[in-house]
Order: structure tokens, then C-alpha cells, then sequence
């Protein structure tokens, strides 16, 4: 059978697992932020308007 990781002290293996895990989270990180970020501005146009209305007396049918 061959060697696996496993057979090595435990020590090693938290610090190679550690090491594995902050380069996947740096990966996740990296590839998140440096995305394009879509330019969806609904959200700032239903604010504004919320904005721009509030405080006006509601509107007459």
C-alpha cells in the first residue's frame, strides 16, 4: 500500500491542510472580487425615487 499523508504526524498534516485552506479561501477571495461586477442600478433608481417622494401628500385620483 502506499504512503498517504495520513501516516505522517499530526502536526504536518493540520499545517499542510491549513496551508491547502488559506490558498483555497485566497482562490475564492481573488477570483470573487476581481470579477466584473454587473451594473445593476434598479435598486438606486427605486431609491431614489422613495427619495424624492417622501414626505409628499399621496397623489389625488
Amino acid at each position: 500500500m502506499s504512503n498517504s499523508f495520513h501516516t505522517a504526524d499530526k502536526g504536518t498534516h493540520r499545517r499542510v491542510m491549513l496551508v491547502g485552506l488559506m490558498f483555497c479561501a485566497a482562490f475564492v477571495a481573488f477570483s470573487f472580487f476581481a470579477r466584473e461586477q454587473p451594473a445593476n442600478t434598479y435598486v438606486l433608481q427605486k431609491a431614489d425615487k422613495l427619495v424624492r417622494t417622501a414626505g409628499s401628500p399621496p397623489l389625488a385620483n
